[in-house]
């Protein structure tokens, strides 16, 4: 009986284990000329939460075109049972205004280090995705010193996709292309709906559906000490770049997580390292000045970023030793450096490849954050008391009477879905003072950047930026802000749901919101040419505008600015048809458009 019963049990625990990515997916990760449908890795973790009790899935919202966003929590059950707590011991480390020295002391001891894993928003870059499945499988099913570390002192999240779209555009279309000449390119289409590539440079402006979940659901509500943000980089690149990071780093980012970047990145290249993995580059290829690609790090948190080097989505290379990179910024993918000690020798270059150096990367993060967990908490609470001090300047202030209303709301709407405070002035202005946890990223978007002057040898020739040099809120929107240096009194307030106002100045932004409104109720419109000002009734002097018929170009290239410029129509109402070249060449466009726009 005492047999029998052993077997039984042992029959039980077979049944409820997890099952393994193959017999899910019907393939093993990683397989040459294998892609993943998302509903597929969805149904994944919901099997994983189904069979563990170290998992928690969650959907979070939906993505531009409607799939499920989702999330996972993987920690020890004991932790899993109070993620209330632990999310009130990251609230109350995030604030020093509300916590003592000696309370956060204490909170630090119980608290546990969050640490944040995001995949593929760039649909292209399909690898991370495939080993997110891979090491949450493992996590949840290896018995490990390490891992029991990671399960005991951290608290993991775990986004498989950043960009679930995309995902199902590029397996659609590596599918369709297999065997033909076009296998392992990109799609004739952006992989994010509206913004392409540029879904990873919206983390100052949150424009975008997932953009703002990600945001709302998890940076605000967890505080992440860690955010890894896992991409692809070129073919002949390095075969992974991890920070430090190049200069310039955005002097709003605080020393001690620029600090501790370095010090998590320089610990994942000595993992992999140790681990047999060549062609690792540090301090190369890659800056950290604008805040378009970063969010956590604005937050008290640390922004990792790897880079594995691609294949053709899942279609295998070759690249001969003589091919690798030897102009990339800091680094000769050729040769020896500190910062590249062990290129790699060439070679076949596969999926398998890129996942088996990423399972090390995201094993090596966690471990580093599990180790160091209460450093990691008295640190983020350090990083909050510092921005909370700042005093130069006092306050930002943003005047009354704007000539554009609606360019002050959406200032005002981004800067607060980024937690930052804001404060009505008596003369009916606003103010978000410094004396706040996110001053920082308030400062880095309201001031006037001062990209400094690098240069490629002394007296040499600029050196080129990786990206964009000036991210200045009130200079882009066309919004007054000046800096003052005494507190600015008021109320705290909240535009939160506001939304556009009334108006119908010819000026305001939020005008051509109602004139749309207004066509698409059937109703006419009518304009002052002289102010620009609009009017939903007839008025003397006044001409009425017919709706107008508008054409957006579209070439068979995707480009970025043709999506951006769909949103932005599509944001204000606008009414469009996209135009391509067949119909440009049949020519008669009078008869179908008033105005034809070309991104």
């Amino acid at each position: 009986m005492k047999v029998l019963a052993l077997l039984l049990a042992a029959c039980v625990a077979l049944a409820a284990a997890p099952p393994t990515p193959a017999s899910h997916f019907g393939h093993p990760i990683g397989a040459d000329r294998t892609v993943l449908d998302w509903s597929k890795v969805v149904s994944y973790f919901r099997a994983l939460e189904q069979s563990s009790d170290r998992i928690r899935v969650r959907e979070l919202g939906k993505s531009t075109e409607g799939r499920p966003f989702i999330a996972a929590w993987i920690a020890a059950p004991e932790t899993l049972a109070r993620l209330d707590r632990y999310i009130e011991i990251q609230r109350r480390l995030a604030d020093p205004r509300v916590t003592t020295e000696a309370q956060a002391e204490a909170l630090a001891r119980e608290g546990k280090a969050v640490v944040m894993i995001t995949c593929s928003i760039h649909a292209t870059e399909i690898a991370s995705s495939h080993t997110a499945v891979e090491f949450a499988w493992r996590l949840l099913t290896e018995d490990t010193p390490r891992f029991r570390a990671i399960l005991d002192n951290t608290i993991f999240i775990l986004v498989p996709s950043l960009n679930p779209d995309g995902m199902d555009l590029v397996t659609a279309w590596y599918r369709k292309t297999l065997g033909t000449p076009y296998e392992g390119t990109a799609p004739p289409k952006l992989y994010h709906k509206y913004t392409g590539h540029d879904n990873n440079r919206d983390w100052y402006i949150h424009s975008q559906a997932e953009t703002r979940i990600a945001i709302s659901q998890l940076h605000n509500v967890w505080h992440p000490q860690i955010v890894y943000d896992v991409h692809q980089q070129g073919i002949t690149a390095s075969r992974l770049f991890i920070p430090p990071w190049l200069d310039p780093i955005e002097p709003n980012v605080d020393a001690i997580l620029v600090q501790g970047m370095n010090m998590m990145g320089t610990s994942m290249a000595l993992d992999l390292t140790a681990a047999g993995k060549t062609g690792i580059a540090v301090n190369a290829l890659y800056d950290f000045w604008t805040p378009a690609r970063a969010y956590q790090s604005f937050h008290g948190g640390m922004r990792i970023l790897s880079e594995s080097a691609s294949v053709r989505i899942a279609t295998p290379v070759t690249v001969p030793r003589e091919r690798l990179d030897r102009t990339g910024h800091g680094y000769d993918g050729q040769q020896r450096t500190w910062n590249h000690i062990e290129p790699w020798e060439g070679g076949d270059w596969r999926l398998r490849d890129i996942i088996d150096y990423q399972l090390l990367a995201f094993e090596s993060c966690l471990y580093n954050a599990a180790i160091h967990r209460e450093d990691l908490l008295r640190n983020f609470y350090r990083i909050h008391q510092r921005q909370v001090a700042r005093t130069t300047p006092a306050a930002f202030v943003i005047p009354p009477g704007q000539r554009d209303p609606g360019a002050v709301r959406q200032l005002l709407e981004t800067l607060e879905s980024g937690m930052v405070e804001i404060h009505r002035t008596p003369d009916g202005g606003y103010a978000i003072p410094m004396a706040q946890p996110y001053s920082g990223y308030a400062k880095a978007l309201l001031e006037r950047q001062r990209y400094p002057d690098l240069r490629q040898y002394p007296g040499g020739p600029p050196r080129r930026p990786y990206d964009v040099t000036a991210h200045t809120l009130p200079l882009l929107m066309g919004v007054e802000v000046h800096a003052v240096d005494r507190p600015a009194s008021g109320p705290r307030v909240s535009v939160a749901g506001e939304g556009p106002g009334a108006s119908l100045a010819g000026a305001d932004t939020d005008a051509w919101y109602n004139v749309n409104r207004i066509w698409r109720s059937g109703k006419p419109v009518w304009r002052n040419m002289e102010t620009g000002d609009f009017s939903a009734a007839e008025r003397p002097g006044w001409k009425r505008i017919p709706q107008p018929r508008v054409g957006l170009y579209r070439s068979y290239m995707p480009t970025m600015d043709e999506g951006w410029t769909r949103w932005i129509l599509e944001r204000f109402g606008f009414d469009y048809r996209s135009v391509e070249n067949p119909e440009i060449r049949a020519g008669n466009l009078r008869k179908r458009y008033d105005v034809l726009v070309f991104p």
